[in-house]
């Protein structure tokens, strides 16, 4: 018999280069999907609470427990209202958007004031006024929105400031939009709704320096090996005499931007005690008022920030109907 080449597939994606820690915490949208009909905001923010087991209708045709009660874990997000704070607007040039003037609140919440400095006379009128006559050059309409952690079992008082797009419409009717919600509160409820699916971005827990067992899940090496067993057997040749990127090597592991695509919503609601389980969700706490139950986990840990926008590629496939939830289980995860 001949030779048989040795099979050794490669160690790790190399989809994510280079691994390095994410720069903020709260994650970063690039890209905001396209709608029609009216204008409304294309993202919103909520805090990771736990995740929780639910026991469900499959109503997906393609599947075969079609019909069928089904187990499937849930990850419930924390979305307290969001005040819009401030209307930003941009200007397309070659160089990419440019940011062409802001329209702020007259009296923004004051625990913004420990993050973000406020303009003291937001002239309010006059920058409408300018905007007005300038807006059909207008690319893009965003507005700057304020979480309220106090109303979270976080125990912290420092809001976060995310930028969301408005989509739908032209900019006249994106920019009354975005006057009419001006220094009001927004909920979750008035921009997504159940069997809707959305994209969740996020920033994964973080990990540390890890070796490349865990971090690329190489084989452990042989008990006779003379040095180290969890390293890898050769890290390249002799000539060239160059470490190729492609090499497994130890580094930092986790606190990655990562965005998660098309999570189902399962359940929304303003009673945060339909789904926090007994004793509450472990180093989170009760979830006090509304929530958002997603399908399938979420990274990051409890209490990080995470950004839920509209879905950059829709399904295929949408289940007709609202998801069927026979039973949420809300047994205490300490065990108590």
């Amino acid at each position: 018999m001949g030779h048989r080449k040795k099979n050794a597939p490669r160690r790790g994606s190399l989809a994510y280069l280079p691994r390095g820690r994410s720069f903020n915490q709260k994650g970063r949208i690039r890209f905001w999907p396209h709608i029609e009909g009216a204008p409304t905001l294309l993202g919103f923010g909520g805090y990771k609470a736990g995740s929780i087991n639910v026991f469900c209708i499959e109503d997906h045709a393609g599947s075969p427990y079609f019909g069928k009660e089904i187990f499937t874990p849930a990850t419930v997000l924390d979305v307290p209202p969001m005040i819009a704070c401030a209307i930003k607007i941009y200007k397309a040039t070659d160089g990419g958007l440019k940011g062409f003037t802001d329209i702020w609140m007259k009296e923004p919440p004051k625990d913004l004031a420990k993050i973000s400095s406020t303009p003291k006379e937001p002239r309010l009128e006059e920058r409408l006024q300018k905007l007005e006559k300038a807006i059909d050059s207008v690319t893009e309409i965003r507005m700057v929105l304020c979480s309220q952690p106090r109303l979270t079992a976080i125990s912290r008082n420092s809001p976060e400031l995310i930028e969301v797009k408005i989509g739908g419409g032209n900019a006249r009717e994106q920019l009354e939009y975005a006057k009419r919600i001006l220094g009001k509160e927004v909920r979750f409820s008035e921009i997504f709704g159940a069997n809707q699916y959305v994209d969740v971005v996020g920033v994964t827990k973080g990990k540390g320096w890890q070796g490349v067992v865990k971090r690329y899940g190489v084989k452990i090496l042989s008990r006779k090996n003379r040095k180290n067993r969890r390293d890898i057997a050769t890290i390249g040749p002799w000539t060239p005499a160059h470490v190729m990127y492609t090499t497994p090597r130890s580094g930092q592991m986790g606190y990655f931007q990562r965005i998660e695509y098309n999570k189902r919503i399962l359940k929304t609601g303003s009673s945060g005690s339909e789904v926090t389980p007994k004793g509450g969700f472990t180093h989170y706490g009760q979830v006090k008022g509304n929530y958002v139950m997603l399908k399938g986990s979420v990274q990051g840990p409890a209490k990080r920030l995470i950004k839920v926008r509209y879905p950059a590629r829709t399904p295929r496939t949408i289940p007709p109907g609202m998801p069927k939830i026979t039973q949420i289980n809300l047994e205490s995860i300490q065990g108590k």
